[in-house]
């Protein structure tokens, strides 16, 4: 299958078979997710192949920005920090007025992004003297 030749596609964590028919139960959030074989969970980037349960998003960044930590639901954490930011597509909410709609709610076959491993985003933060 095409979708499992992909970087970013990884067998997703938080997850259980529920049903012989391979149908999963993602444990991921609040919604627990039931998914059928072929199907996508709320989020849009969590699909059950086969029976096991898939992030089509691993590493797969669509935004990466440092930011005051003020700029942030953390505000209070450690006040005149900066923050590296970074965010994949998928979102189990669908507030109305979200500033990332255009990024959260793409769908399976909208999906794009910058690939990046785990040690290249410590890098940048690094880099560019993030405090968290």
């Amino acid at each position: 299958m095409k979708i499992l030749n992909r970087r970013s596609t990884r067998e997703a964590k938080f997850w259980t078979r529920i049903k012989e028919d391979g149908t999963v139960k993602c444990n991921l959030c609040h919604r627990r997710c039931i998914i059928k074989p072929g199907k996508y969970g709320v989020c849009g980037v969590r699909i059950n192949i086969d029976g096991k349960l898939y992030t089509l998003v691993y590493g797969l960044l669509t935004a990466v920005n440092v930011d005051p930590i003020e700029k942030k639901p953390l505000m209070h954490f450690y006040p005149g920090s900066s923050v590296l930011s970074i965010s994949t597509t998928g979102c189990n909410f669908f507030c109305q007025f979200c500033q990332n709609w255009t990024i959260s709610q793409l769908r399976h076959d909208e999906i794009y992004g910058q690939y990046a491993t785990p040690e290249e985003v410590v890098r940048w933060a690094l880099n560019y003297g993030a405090d968290g």
